[in-house]
């Protein structure tokens, strides 16, 4: 586990796929872990933390048996959309059905965003440092420093994706953390105040493709 913020600690790296680098997050304000691990080689240092109150997925992508083994180890309960829940629920079972933007009792802004795939949700939390935006495979920052929406074709829904970020731009997060990423980390601290125009930039990329 590696601490990259006063009050979120990483994961160790995880390649679930060729090509695809995750880590998933522990909020220790309310013990919150975002999106998930590939294996259960942090459980112990997660104990070590607090353990795991709660899961949020962003989507079903991250759905695996590691689910089913946080819920054991941890008595964690599963938060994920419920427009994916035979996917994930094939892996675990959710506790927590989203399907509606509201604030949730840990302090958590549940942010629907269909486009990369049908249930994607995005997360915000108030942190020691700031504003957190969970992005998950929405958006992410690509190896060219640029901010870029997660469409990918056949299975992604462009115009409903478009919708999600013209959504995500209202925002003024701190810090924009996502799921899978490129480059050396995804964390990534942002000026409030510019963080529209980083997401429209994105917006008219996916546009052309």
């Amino acid at each position: 586990m590696k601490q990259v913020l006063t009050d979120l600690w990483e994961t160790r790296t995880d390649s679930p796929f060729p090509g695809l680098t995750t880590h998933a997050y522990l909020w220790t304000a309310r013990n919150a872990l975002f999106y998930s691990p590939a294996t259960d080689a942090d459980f112990d240092e997660l104990t070590q933390l607090g353990g795991v109150a709660d899961q949020y997925l962003s989507h079903r992508d991250e759905a695996g048996p590691m689910l089913q083994r946080i819920a054991d180890r941890f008595g964690a309960r599963l938060h994920a959309p419920v427009a994916e829940l035979v996917e994930i629920g094939a892996h675990a079972h959710i506790d927590v059905p989203l399907g509606s933007r509201h604030v949730d009792e840990n302090g958590v802004e549940v942010l629907p965003g269909p486009g990369h795939t049908p249930g994607s949700t995005c997360y915000q939390v108030d942190g020691a440092e700031g504003t957190y935006l969970f992005t998950g495979d929405t958006l992410f920052l690509s190896d060219g420093g640029e901010w870029t929406a997660g469409f990918i074709p056949g299975m992604s829904d462009a115009e409903a994706l478009t919708s999600t970020l013209q959504m995500l731009a209202t925002l003024t997060p701190d810090v924009v953390i996502s799921s899978a990423f490129q480059g050396p980390s995804a964390v990534h601290r942002i000026d409030p105040d510019g963080w529209s125009n980083l997401v429209e930039k994105a917006i008219y990329r996916l546009s052309t493709v």
